[in-house]
Formats: structure tokens, C-alpha cells, sequence
């Protein structure tokens, strides 16, 4: 008997259809090793990384594009060293008729490289809609983040969202990865209470090593008290262990109202891990059904 069932039977429909992927640059055998797991038509983001350069990045949404997905190339405002160097990148996405997602990110650099400082910006030039960009992602951090105050969050959201709706230019949201839900759905709660009813992507680790999972949750602000991890299947005392986000999946599944919340769907952070993440989404996508 599956004392979980009625989660389960929730999680296919509801989030699982039309989930979207991660990937860097680097990992272009990886996605072709990947192609027959993952659905035609499937939103695979491609990272805009320190280490990489432009033909890399352009090279990895052209393949995206060739295997039968939809590339969303990301653009990392602080690592933009020039105007010049934004509309180069955009004018070959839009050579390639890669150019009509794209996701925007400020970037890790403390200091900006160029004279962009955040994603709004980047939207303030202009330049995305002259480009053939159609729908634009941003960012959300339901845990806040290391270095940025929440009060300077939530004004940044809410000017991207105005500014884009302005151009006029479709927005959709992700958010950083987590290991509870429960501050997830507060954060969507307050988001749509705040007027913005953009789609919401929940960002969620595929599954991977609990010493991988645990550095990149250091890094980037997520909670990791001793209750939370225990909450989502991790254990502290086993970090050669691996984990896969299924309690989280199904808490969120419970707990998803769609009059509260609105449209939610998942993206997986694959930590290069992407036939891995497709296959367990599969698998978990069948039980969920059974």
C-alpha cells in the first residue's frame, strides 16, 4: 500500500509536464548522450559561465536547437564587458534563430566587468526585443541570497517584471534551488500577492551526491539546517551518499493550490548530471501515475 498515493498521483500532471533542464557550455556530449531521455520540446537553459567564451555558448544553444529542444541561453550582466560584447552575443543567437528565449542573470563577479550591473539593465537597453527575444526569465530566490538583502530582492523583481511587461516582452521566473517547500510556496505566495502573475519555474536539484548538494546549497544561501535536511531525504551522517528530490517533489505537489499559487512547473538544476536527472524524472513520473 502507498500511504502517499494521492501526492503522487498529483506530481505528474501538475509539475512534471513541460519541466525544464540546466546545462553549461561544456556540456554539449552530455545533452547528446542525454537526447533520447529527455522530451522533444523540453526548455534546456545553457549557463553563461566565467570559463567559457562566446562560440562556446553560441555553439551550445545551436546543438540544443538541433536536438529537437529549446535553448535558453542565459546572459550574466556582470560579466558583459562592454554593449559591444551584449549585442555580439545576442546578434548570434539571433543568426542562428537561437535568440528567442533568453534568461538573465546579474552574475557572480562582485564588480561588474562592463557597465551592466544587474538583469534590469540589461532589459533598460532595448536591445532584447531588436534581437528577435520573445520571452525573458528571471531570477527568484525563496531563501534570499548570501550577499543581497531581501528588501533589494523584491525591488528588483518587481522593476524587472515592470520593465518587461512595458516593452512589451513575455516573463516567466526560476528559482534557485531549495530542499523545503514549505518557504517555496510562501515566496510564490507573496509573489503573486504582489501582483506579479508571471509563470514560476521551482527550481529543484536532480538528483545527485549529498557532498555535491550540500556545497552548492553553501554557496548559494540555501538552508541546510539539520531539520531541513532531514525533511528532504538527506543525511549528514552518509555525505557519500546521493539524493533525489522526491519528498520535496511530493510536498510540493500536496501543497500546490493553483488559486493561491498559480501556474508552477519545475526546473532541474542537473549539476552536469542531465541523463541522470531525465531518467529519474522519468521513473518518478511513472510512479507518481501508479
Amino acid at each position: 500500500m502507498n500511504p502517499t498515493g494521492a501526492a503522487r498521483t498529483a506530481v505528474g500532471p501538475a509539475l512534471l509536464e513541460d519541466f525544464s533542464l540546466e546545462m553549461t557550455g561544456k556540456d554539449v556530449p552530455k545533452l547528446e548522450e542525454a537526447r533520447d531521455s529527455i522530451p522533444r520540446g523540453t526548455r534546456i537553459n545553457v549557463t553563461f559561465l566565467g570559463n567559457e567564451d562566446l562560440e562556446m555558448r553560441l555553439a551550445a544553444a545551436r546543438a540544443v536547437k538541433r536536438l529537437g529542444f529549446v535553448p535558453v541561453p542565459h546572459i550574466s550582466a556582470r560579466r558583459l564587458g562592454s554593449r559591444a560584447d551584449f549585442e555580439r552575443f545576442l546578434a548570434g543567437l539571433h543568426a542562428d534563430g537561437t535568440s528567442d528565449d533568453v534568461f538573465l542573470v546579474g552574475g557572480d563577479p562582485a564588480s561588474p566587468e562592463g557597465p551592466f550591473a544587474d538583469s534590469l539593465s540589461l532589459i533598460d537597453t532595448g536591445l532584447l526585443r531588436e534581437y528577435g527575444v520573445r520571452h525573458v526569465g528571471i531570477t527568484g530566490y525563496p531563501e534570499g541570497h548570501p550577499t543581497i538583502d531581501g528588501t533589494v530582492l523584491w525591488t528588483a523583481l518587481r522593476d524587472k517584471h515592470a520593465a518587461l511587461a512595458a516593452q512589451p516582452l513575455e516573463a516567466g521566473v526560476i528559482t534557485q534551488f531549495g530542499f523545503d517547500a514549505d518557504p517555496v510556496l510562501r515566496w510564490v505566495e507573496e509573489v503573486r500577492d504582489r501582483g506579479i502573475d508571471v509563470p514560476i519555474r521551482v527550481g529543484v536539484p536532480g538528483p545527485a551526491g549529498v557532498r555535491r548538494l550540500m556545497s552548492y546549497a553553501a554557496r548559494f544561501g540555501v538552508g541546510t539546517s539539520a531539520s531541513v535536511v532531514k525533511k528532504y531525504g538527506l543525511s549528514l551522517t552518509n555525505l557519500m551518499g546521493t539524493a533525489g528530490p522526491d519528498r520535496f517533489l511530493r510536498d510540493l505537489a500536496a501543497a500546490h493550490d493553483p488559486a493561491r499559487h498559480g501556474d508552477l512547473k519545475i526546473h532541474f538544476y542537473t549539476f552536469g548530471g542531465l541523463k541522470a536527472t531525465c531518467d529519474w524524472a522519468a521513473r518518478f513520473r511513472k510512479e507518481s501515475l501508479a
